[in-house]
This record gives C-alpha cells, sequence and structure tokens, in this order.
C-alpha cells in the first residue's frame, strides 16, 4: 500500500539557524555548527511557516514514510547540540585489578584518545580514538569516571559505545566478569 502524502513538521527554536541545500542539513547555533548528508533518502523539505520546516513524501510505501521521522529527530538531535550539547557519563567498573585509564591529544589530528590499562589485569594497552569534535576528560569529584561531551549525539554516543566495546570480556562468563567501562548517565552540557 503507497501513502500519497506523509508530512512530519518541526519547530526551531530563537538563535537557531537551519539550513537545507540539495538534502545537506546544516544548523547553527550558539554552541557551534553542524552538518548532516541526508542525500540518500528521498525526502522533500519545505518552509511553511518563518521558524518551521515541514519534510514531506509523496506515495511512499510504508518503509519510506517510516523515515520521515527519523530525519525529523535526526535534525532535532542536532538542534539540541548546538543549544544545549551533549554529556555522558562512563564508570570504570572492575573486582580485582583497579582500570587504568589515560587520556591524551593526537596531536598529528587533534582528536582525543583514550588509553585503558591492566584490564583484567592484562599487559595489553587497549586504545581509542573519539570522534571529531568530542572532548574527554577523567571527572574531577567522582572517582572511576569518564565525561564524553560534544555537539553531535551521534559522535558522542558512538565513541562512549568505542570505548565500552574494546573492553568486553570474552571467552568468560559474564555475570561473573562484569569488569568495564559502561555509560552510566546520558545529560545534555547546558542544564536548565
Amino acid at each position: 500500500m503507497k501513502y500519497i502524502h506523509s508530512e512530519q513538521t518541526l519547530e526551531i527554536p530563537e538563535g537557531v539557524k537551519v539550513a537545507i541545500k540539495t538534502r545537506n542539513v546544516t544548523v547553527e547555533g550558539p554552541r557551534g555548527k553542524l552538518t548532516k548528508n541526508l542525500g540518500h533518502l528521498s525526502v522533500s523539505f519545505g518552509h511553511p511557516a518563518k521558524n518551521v520546516i515541514s519534510i514531506e513524501l509523496h506515495h511512499g510505501s510504508r518503509k519510506a514514510v517510516a523515515t520521515l521521522r527519523t530525519v525529523r529527530s535526526i535534525i532535532n538531535n542536532m538542534i539540541i547540540g548546538v543549544t544545549k550539547g551533549y554529556k555522558y557519563k562512563m564508570r570504570y567498573v572492575y573486582a580485582h585489578f583497579p582500570i587504568n585509564v589515560n587520556i591524551d591529544k593526537n596531536k598529528e589530528s587533534g582528536l582525543y584518545e583514550v588509553e585503558i590499562r591492566n584490564f583484567l589485569g592484562e599487559k595489553l594497552v587497549r586504545r581509542v580514538t573519539m570522534h571529531e569534535g568530542v572532548d574527554v576528560e577523567a571527572s574531577k569529584n567522582v572517582k572511576d569516571e569518564l565525561q564524553i561531551t560534544g555537539n553531535s549525539l551521534e559522535n558522542v554516543s558512538q565513541s562512549a559505545a568505542d570505548i565500552q566495546q574494546i573492553c568486553r570480556v570474552r571467552n568468560k562468563d559474564i555475570r561473573k566478569f562484569l569488569d568495564g567501562l559502561y555509560v552510566s548517565e546520558r545529560t545534555n552540557i547546558v542544564t536548565e
């Protein structure tokens, strides 16, 4: 079954500029600028009112209509990113061997690198490079906590996922070996 016309609308808050050209979405706000290419999705954008964007699709199947809400969510996440930002908190969990984490900035690429040592007492040094626009710091007042911050939700959450994935316990019963680095809290940098 084809849906003849489907539409989603999104309100833009004050102080945020959204520019869409050939399905390249650029969002500018007080915290910075984010761009995203949505060229692979066959949706059309409209501008019915001053601070409203409409996302439309004609003669779409059920799967194609589902992309409308996805596009709306992506743009909304970008708007939140340039106004409030995203902050993920990760805690180290260990039963016996304390996990050592070092954070340093790569001089050539300018990206942060997280170095994990002594995980389960292993000599292997695990290194994770953060995505673009993502900052990492050890929490000042909480022991064994990392704070990952940035404007792009995709980059921040993917960086946190990379850290968690590299510390997966293999070939053991994971009910007993709970060691690792896990996301404990997701918030915004700017809170009301």
